[in-house]
């Protein structure tokens, strides 16, 4: 088994504790809203704190119908998460788990940093490609720039 690391970070100009707010705590309700396309539905198992499963039910044309995250920490003083995508999407084939870490860093000038790391847990002698890589950075980016998006449109939103 390897490990695959990938880091991302890109300043926001929406403080940390807003976008924390609506992209990790209520992101079962906001996801889905903003993004139809890829996200038809996510269901809480549990209170939503430590130890709860998320599965995000995917849209139907998408490349995998859901996958599963547990939540395994949740620090909202210092805008910090970290889960396990356990099930569904390349969970089993090539990859054993993906652990996620994203925080959200104020900055002075009232934004944010958003750093997130993923770690690819591969199965054997499995190693991950570059397109591979880039496109787990990119579908991460994505998502964020979305809320970002959303919060600027829709300034007394998570407020």
């Amino acid at each position: 088994m390897g490990v695959t690391t990938i880091n991302n970070e890109f300043n926001c100009p929406i403080p940390a504790a807003r976008i924390f707010k609506a992209a990790i705590l209520d992101a079962h309700n906001l996801l889905p809203k903003i993004l139809p396309d890829k996200i038809k539905s996510i269901q809480i198992h549990g209170d939503g704190g430590v130890g709860s499963i998320k599965q995000i039910n995917m849209a139907d044309d998408g490349p995998f119908d859901f996958i599963k995250h547990r939540i395994d920490e949740i620090d909202e003083q210092n805008f910090k998460c970290k889960f396990n995508l356990i099930e569904g999407a390349i969970i089993g084939k090539k990859i054993e788990k993906v652990v996620d870490t994203v925080q959200f860093v104020p900055s002075a000038d009232g934004g944010s940093t958003c750093k997130a790391t993923s770690e690819f847990y591969t199965i054997g002698d499995y190693t991950m490609s570059e397109d591979e890589i880039q496109m787990g950075k990119d579908m991460a980016i994505r998502t964020f720039k979305k809320v970002q998006d959303y919060l600027s449109q829709n300034p007394d939103a998570y407020a």
